[in-house]
């Protein structure tokens, strides 16, 4: 499923320069043919990397930074987003969106989990949590 994600005018900046990095890369290696028309271009037949390519290069990232390549794929990238905003005062809806859930209960775990963090935060930092 398509989604279309707003990003910040920062986030788009990086974006456009990467996609000229990759575009000079593809002329330094003598590529023919019209500029890539995706961010991460790739060789198979739909033209851009795949979910399954982006999680090979999240593990080998994750190996180079002496992170766990278990902890690190798309999904967690995805749930980090969601919690995230969820925790800046995002609304539940416009998050809903963003996700493309089609039925808000799939975006609501993502309360449950910010409302665990916010229980592990009262009990680790809270004067009164040691006497209980």
């Amino acid at each position: 499923r398509e989604r279309l994600v707003p990003i910040s005018k920062r986030a788009r900046e990086a974006a456009l320069a990467a996609r000229e990095a990759l575009a000079e890369r593809s002329k330094a290696a003598k590529r023919k043919g019209p500029p890539p028309r995706w961010l991460f271009p790739a060789r198979g037949a739909s033209g851009h990397m795949t979910r399954q390519g982006l999680g090979l290069l999240l593990k080998d990232a994750a190996l180079a930074a002496g992170i766990e390549p278990e902890r690190v794929s798309p999904h967690v990238l995805r749930h980090s987003f969601a919690s995230h905003l969820l925790g800046r005062g995002a609304d539940l809806r416009s998050l809903q969106l963003l996700l493309g859930h089609a039925d808000i209960a799939t975006t609501q775990i993502y309360t449950k989990v910010l409302e665990e963090r916010l229980k592990a935060l009262v009990e680790a930092h809270h004067p009164l949590a040691e006497a209980g």
